[in-house]
């Protein structure tokens, strides 16, 4: 990759990327000029993959245990120098939805990670899970920025952060995605690195210091939404949920040109329910 031009990396959670492909991810791919995607929801093998994007791309797939679900991918124009998988304690099971990769960027390392955080489900074992895998995110966080100053984090977290990236939040405060308890984590991702910071739910914990490059480059606007349930109007009238990220190190988002969600013109021009989140870094 080229230091001429900004790198431009995106993220999409494809919700199949094989169904995906049928109603014109290809055709958005040709025109994106996309130089690191990052893919959750995958649901397919590699050859899948291999099949749909073709030999120009360096395709990293970290497939889920359970066969047709999940699916976290990173593919670039250039090849990976490294990647890592797996996030936590060995007995956690998190295949399918971690995936670091390094790559080189007008002669620096930018690492690059594609994650799907849990959904999660009230009161069950579903969202014990997506505490588990936000605790270590939280512990793995601070050692990517040790690693390289140039960090993101892509995908769709699974959480709003805040009462601007829900268009209804008012009606999904006791829901999974808005609960206080989930929110705080993101209280700590984005606060100053090293103070104490008091989340939405009252815990105190220290600030990591990472940055929302979203909210930073939209300001205090509602959204933008990166995603719209499938079902009533809610795409048409954009009642949505701002789920997808780039949560980036403070060296690598000074560098932003550029951020937008690529909506779909129309409701039928949908290739996933989410939209991609695309930015544009000048390495």
């Amino acid at each position: 990759m080229s230091s001429a031009a900004p790198v431009r990396i995106v993220s999409v959670n494809t919700n199949g990327v094989r169904a995906a492909f049928r109603k014109g991810m290809g055709e958005w791919l040709d025109r994106a000029n996309v130089d690191i995607l990052a893919l959750q929801e995958v649901r397919a093998a590699t050859s899948d993959l291999e099949g749909l994007f073709g030999p120009e791309w360096d395709i990293l797939h970290d497939p889920a245990t359970a066969k047709g679900r999940a699916g976290v991918a990173l593919l670039s124009r250039s090849k990976a120098s490294i990647h890592r998988v797996e996030l936590g304690a060995a007995e956690f099971d998190s295949a399918g939805r971690w995936l670091e990769a390094d790559y080189e960027v007008g002669g620096s390392i930018i690492t690059v990670v594609s994650t799907y955080v849990h959904s999660g489900s009230v009161d069950t074992p579903k969202q014990v899970e997506k505490y588990t895998f936000l605790d270590a995110m939280t512990e793995r966080m601070p050692q990517i920025a040790k690693h390289s100053e140039h960090a993101v984090i892509l995908g769709d977290l699974n959480v709003g952060h805040r009462e601007l990236d829900i268009r209804n939040w008012k009606g999904n405060v006791k829901n999974a995605g808005f609960l206080p308890q989930e929110r705080a984590y993101f209280d700590r991702f984005f606060g100053a690195e090293g103070e104490e910071i008091t989340g939405v739910d009252g815990s105190v914990g220290p600030g990591l210091g990472w940055v929302d490059v979203g909210r930073k480059w939209a300001g205090e606007v509602d959204g933008p939404y990166t995603w719209w349930s499938q079902r009533g109007r809610a795409f048409d009238t954009d009642t949505g949920w701002r789920l997808d990220y780039h949560v980036a190190t403070p060296s690598l988002a000074a560098t932003v040109v550029d951020y937008r969600v690529d909506r779909a013109a129309s409701h039928a021009e949908r290739w996933s329910d989410h939209a991609p989140v695309i930015v544009d870094y000048a390495i």
